[in-house]
């Protein structure tokens, strides 16, 4: 690291720690702005608890480490919406509680059953023809909805990416339990640009101060 490095900490107010670090202060006046716009618009900020950036143009090396909240697990039927087998009517009805998984929910339906045996008479309502109410009914129940862990993998990967300097291509990243780590560059990486990034994780763990 250059020994005359611009560093800016800000607390916002959904981060614990965020850091931005460059020896051109211009870039990492930049840089930051990018990092504040792509955490707002893939809504990121709530998943991520402290982040450090660091950008060095003389090695065109771009470094990112992320420390994850409790992003939730998997996501069920069960834990979105009520189940009913309705024999007689040969259907399975699904009141559903949570509309931000509806999305989710219906393709995962539509996959299994196809669209023409799936109505939906209203937002709420969804239901599903089948010669087997009773074992599909125990079936959906149990259906994994959504996961949030591999939709935030997604998310992060593509929220890097676009903070990346143009023309960094060659591209490291890790997503371990809550930790993240990307690092990119014009050149080929070089083993120790990852070691620093773990250490930055290491640094955001102790507090984000070093």
């Amino acid at each position: 690291m250059l020994p005359a490095m611009w560093r800016s900490e800000v607390k916002m107010d959904s981060l614990e720690i965020f850091v931005v670090e460059s020896a051109i202060d211009s870039e990492q006046e930049f840089y930051r702005k990018i990092i504040e716009d792509n955490l707002a618009s893939l809504k990121l900020a709530p998943a991520i608890g402290r982040i450090k950036v660091v950008l060095r143009p003389e090695d065109s090396l771009f470094q990112m480490a992320i420390i994850l909240r409790d992003v939730g697990t998997r996501v069920t039927t069960i834990d979105i919406a009520d189940v009913e087998a309705k024999p007689v009517a040969g259907e399975v009805m699904i009141s559903i509680k949570k509309e931000q998984y509806i999305p989710e929910l219906l393709g995962k339906l539509w996959e299994r059953y196809g669209k023409a045996n799936i109505s939906q008479p209203d937002r709420w309502t969804v239901a599903i023809t089948t010669d087997k109410p009773a074992e599909e009914a125990a079936f959906i129940a149990e259906m994994m909805v959504a996961d949030p862990r591999h939709r935030l993998h997604e998310n992060l990967v593509d929220f890097a990416v676009r903070a990346t300097p143009e023309g960094f291509r060659v591209r490291y990243h890790l997503y371990k339990g809550n930790r993240f780590v990307f690092v990119a560059s014009e050149e080929a990486l070089k083993h120790e640009w990852i070691e620093e990034a773990g250490a930055m994780l290491e640094e955001l763990t102790e507090g984000g101060k070093k």
